[in-house]
């Protein structure tokens, strides 16, 4: 007897489909799964066998063979389950089961019977959709996160008994009912807001300045300067998520285990602050399953990276190709899998060990040998890559104790909003959506110089011993500037403003 059913595998953020095919046979009773299966399906058996007993169903006691085609690609988690028990029952003819073959199965079981959520739906569903498959019979957990998927019907199940009733036409379950994106972005939650922020001007326009245009930002200061919470402050200002990006943040995080399944999907920036002992693996992703790291969570949103130089110095360099490229690449003996990586880093520092190097009002401890240690595990290709540096000073007394009204992250990001949507029109034929991710010919295009900011820029370069990449980047932070402004063109005091923002390298290193 034989029997083929549908299921889906993933492999990075990307699903592939997956025929389950079964043969009963006679012989000595024996369960084989094939088909390049990890330990967790090879154990199946053992959870398919006993819900199929403890549901009521006959469990064949002949020789069983499951291939999981394709056959040379690895399969990896307990997803598989329900396709595997449907397709076992599937090969009695007595069940009188019916179109079982309409339909991608994708559940884990336990011993009860019971279908237990899995992690992945949302990106499973997606790629299905996108090779032609359009019914789907799921966890009945997981049917928050496939309500915003239109064009498919998904049927959600609690037990294996439900699975069979429904299939037998004996029950009747409706498909879960579409929701819209606007739905869940109302009630969405933001960092905290500017307005409680005192002082600090500089390094408030600098991070207006670095969601305008989606730039990275180091600031450098005391300890108790203020930098973890403006760090903070900043998702409060950061224009809403799109559908798409949203969609994309969700299949990340629904992957690695992270999302919250009341709401389904994630409705608000993404914002991760792994402690400086973070691993590199932990940190770009990888590990024996190659799942997606921090800088993959915080896939349109931010990672801050506090005490910078704290990180080890082989870590810190692996975050140069997902700064220049907005992805990573997790290469391992096993698989080869691309992540997307488009955040925008915060990262902050002390200029020294003891944190007062260049204080005005504390002296520094530090030996010269310390802070020359302290500052190189920054290297100077990493430093190229973040766009704005700032100094962040200790605020006065009077500052904290002032009454005036700071203004409030909603009218900073209102203005944030309106540049954004310039540089969405601009990019309109182009995958970009801000001016930080712009390439050379779209820099040349949309930066060009008037002779005054030409002789600025000139001498900036060739005083600062400045590199191609940090012209480039001191170009897009002007574009950003002007964009700020309303104006079309860059002006000399655009110019001028983002180059005093790569001028803090040249005085620490």
């Amino acid at each position: 007897m034989y029997s083929k059913v549908f299921s889906f595998g993933l492999k990075g953020i990307e699903g592939f489909p997956i025929d389950v095919e079964t043969d009963v046979s006679n012989g000595l009773p024996h369960f084989e799964v094939v088909g390049l299966a990890d330990t967790a399906i090879k154990e199946a058996k053992e959870r398919v066998r006993n819900a199929i007993r403890n549901s009521g169903f006959e469990y064949p006691i002949k020789k069983i063979t499951i291939n999981l085609a394709p056959a040379d690609v690895k399969k990896e988690g307990a997803l598989y389950d329900l396709a595997i028990a449907i397709a076992i029952l599937s090969c009695d003819d007595e069940m009188g089961l019916k179109h079982e073959k309409d339909y991608v199965y994708i559940g884990e079981l336990s011993f009860d019977g019971s279908v237990k959520r899995v992690k992945g739906i949302l990106p499973l569903l997606i790629s299905a959709r996108t090779s032609g498959f359009k019914k789907f019979i799921i966890p009945f957990d997981n049917l928050q996160e496939a309500s915003f998927i239109s064009g498919i019907e998904v049927y959600g199940v609690k037990s294996l008994i439900e699975t069979i009733s429904f299939l037998k036409g004996e029950e009747e379950i409706a498909p879960v009912k579409t929701c819209t994106f606007d739905e869940v972005t109302k009630n969405g939650k933001i960092g905290m807001d500017f307005c409680h922020v005192k002082g600090q001007a500089m390094a408030k326009r600098a991070l207006e300045i670095a969601a305008a245009g989606g730039h990275n930002l180091i600031m450098i200061g005391p300890p108790g300067s203020g930098k973890s919470m403006l760090a903070k402050c900043f998702p409060s200002i950061l224009p809403d998520l799109t559908f798409e990006e949203a969609l994309e943040v969700t299949k990340i995080h629904s992957i690695a285990g992270e999302l919250d399944q009341t709401q389904g999907i994630v409705s608000t920036r993404p914002f991760r602050s792994p402690h400086h002992t973070a691993s590199t693996v932990s940190l770009t992703g990888g590990g024996s399953n190659s799942k997606p790291g921090e800088i993959s969570l915080a896939d349109h949103g931010v990672l801050f990276l506090d005490e910078f130089p704290e990180y080890t110095r082989h870590t810190i360099e692996t975050l140069r190709q997902p700064l220049e490229d907005g992805i990573i690449t997790v290469a391992r003996s096993n698989a080869t899998i691309v992540y997307p990586a488009n955040f925008t880093m915060i990262a902050s520092m002390n200029p020294c060990p003891c944190g007062n190097y260049g204080s005005k009002d504390k002296e520094c401890k530090c030996s010269p040998s310390q802070i020359t240690k302290y500052l190189a595990k920054l290297s100077g290709p990493i430093m190229d890559r973040i766009d704005i540096h700032i100094e962040v000073e200790n605020v006065t007394y009077d500052q904290l104790k002032s009454e005036e009204l700071e203004e409030c992250s909603e009218d900073i990001k209102k203005r944030v909003d309106k540049a954004r949507e310039i540089q969405l029109k601009r990019f309109a034929e182009s995958r970009n959506y801000c001016n930080a991710k712009m390439s050379a010919p779209q820099t040349r295009k949309y930066c060009k110089l008037d002779a005054k900011g030409e002789i600025m820029l000139r001498n900036a370069f060739e005083k600062l011993k400045l590199s191609a990449r940090a012209h480039d980047r001191i170009l897009k932070v002007a574009r950003t500037i002007a964009d700020l402004e309303g104006s079309e063109n860059i002006q000399p005091s655009h110019i001028a403003e983002a180059i005093s923002y790569r001028t803090l390298d040249r005085k620490y290193w």
